[in-house]
C-alpha cells in the first residue's frame, strides 16, 4: 500500500516548534506517513487566507490524503473541531470557516465532530489543539478508524461570509480573498460566475478606485505596468498589473469589497 499522505496548513509560522510537534504526533501514531507543509505563513488568525490556500494546493493531493489545516483565533472556545469527508479526501479543523472552501470544491460528503478522547492525546491542551486533537485524529484515521467513529454526525458547518457572492442586477459584490506575492489582487469571484464573458471589458470597483479592464487569459496581454482582469490559475477573477503590484498601486488589501459589472 503507498504511505498516506498528510498536509499542514497553519498561521504558525516556522521560527517556534509548533509544527514539528504536529509532525511528530502524526509520526508517532502513523509511522510511514508522507507530510507535506502547504504552508505555515498564513497571515495570523486570518481564515480567510488559510481559507484560500487550503482551496488552492489541495485538489493535487492524490485520492484519499488527509488535510489538517489549523488557523484557529477560537482554540478552546465553543467552536468544534470537525472532519468533513469529501468525494477526494479528508479534511480536519475547526469548524470557523477555514475548511470550507476546500472542501465544497471536492464535494462534501458526511462531516463528523471530533468527540472521543480515545483519538485525542491523552493531555489535550486548552491552547493548542493542531498537536492534541487535530494530529492525532488525522493519523488515526489515515490508519483506517472510521471517521464515523470520531463523533458523531453533523449535518451543517460554518460557511464564511467570504464565499459569498451577491448579484445586483448586472453587477457581481464580492471581496478580496488574497493578494499574493507578486502583488496579484485575488477575488473570490469564480470563472463560472462569470461565465458569460468570454471577453470584453468589465468595471471594477475597489474602495479607492474605479477600474475599466480588459478581461484577458494571460498577463503578458497587458502593456508592462498595465492593469488587467483575468481568470488566475485557482479559478478565481484576479486583477493584476503586468510585472507589477496592483495591490500596492490600489491600496488594496484582503476583505475588501469588489463589484463587478459589465460594460
Amino acid at each position: 500500500m503507498p504511505a498516506p499522505i498528510f498536509t499542514l496548513t497553519t498561521d504558525f509560522g516556522l521560527k517556534d516548534p509548533y509544527v514539528a510537534e504536529m509532525k511528530a504526533v502524526i509520526l508517532s501514531i502513523c509511522p510511514n506517513a508522507v507530510v507535506v507543509d502547504v504552508t505555515h505563513e498564513v497571515e495570523k488568525f486570518n481564515v480567510r487566507n488559510g481559507a484560500y490556500m487550503l482551496a488552492s494546493a489541495t485538489p493535487y493531493f492524490p485520492q484519499g490524503s488527509v488535510h489538517v489545516a489549523v488557523v484557529d483565533p477560537d482554540v478552546g472556545a465553543q467552536r468544534r473541531p470537525i472532519i468533513v469527508k469529501t468525494a477526494h479526501s479528508f479534511f480536519l479543523g475547526p469548524d470557523n470557516g477555514l475548511l470550507f472552501l476546500a472542501a465544497e470544491a471536492q464535494g462534501i460528503k458526511r462531516i463528523y465532530e471530533i468527540a472521543s478522547r480515545r483519538f485525542m492525546l491523552p493531555h489535550v491542551s486548552s491552547t493548542f489543539h493542531g498537536r492534541d486533537i487535530f494530529a492525532p485524529a488525522a493519523a488515526h484515521l489515515a490508519n483506517g478508524v472510521p471517521a464515523e467513529e470520531f463523533g458523531p454526525e453533523i449535518t451543517e458547518f460554518a460557511k464564511p461570509k467570504f464565499t459569498k457572492i451577491t448579484r445586483i442586477k448586472d453587477s457581481l459584490v464580492g471581496e478580496i480573498l488574497h493578494v499574493d506575492d507578486f502583488g496579484n489582487i485575488i477575488t473570490n469571484i469564480r470563472a463560472k460566475d462569470i461565465a458569460s464573458l468570454k471577453e470584453g471589458t468589465v468595471q471594477a470597483e475597489l474602495p479607492f478606485v474605479k477600474l475599466h479592464l480588459k478581461l484577458s487569459k494571460t498577463y503578458a496581454e497587458a502593456k508592462l505596468q498595465e492593469p488587467i482582469a483575468l481568470i488566475g490559475s485557482h479559478d478565481f477573477l484576479e486583477i493584476a498589473l503586468n510585472q507589477g503590484n496592483a495591490a500596492a498601486k490600489f491600496n488594496t488589501k484582503t476583505g475588501d469589497k469588489i463589484t463587478l459589472a459589465v460594460t
